[in-house]
């Protein structure tokens, strides 16, 4: 026996797919509660499930966010070593076309 749903357990949990209840026949008319539709409360529980499945996204996008920042900083700090290593190297280059200069004024 197959069962398509229960109160306990809906075949759909979307409040919005389900089928609506009916009234029993055994019950005398009027004496069941009427059916109570809140759709604001729907609403928000809709809102609260849609903010729910964008947190894993604002997740990444914030880890994103750190890894290029944590990209960029290792970029510059490349670029500043190079830049001094080439400073380095231009320093040396200099001296060396000072000292064969005074060595041809020398001589």
């Amino acid at each position: 026996m197959k069962r398509i749903g229960t109160i306990d357990r809906p075949h759909t949990h979307d409040p919005r797919n389900q089928a609506p209840m009916s009234v029993p026949t055994n019950e005398p008319v009027g004496s069941a509660t009427p059916n109570v539709t809140i759709i604001g409360a729907n609403d928000s529980r809709q809102n609260r499930t849609r903010e729910m499945q964008l947190i894993p996204e604002a997740l990444a996008r914030a880890h994103m966010h750190d890894r290029l920042r944590e990209v960029d900083t290792q970029r510059q700090a490349v670029r500043l070593v190079t830049a001094r290593r080439m400073q380095r190297r231009a320093e040396r280059a200099s001296m060396r076309a000072r000292r064969a200069l005074a060595m041809a004024v020398m001589h």
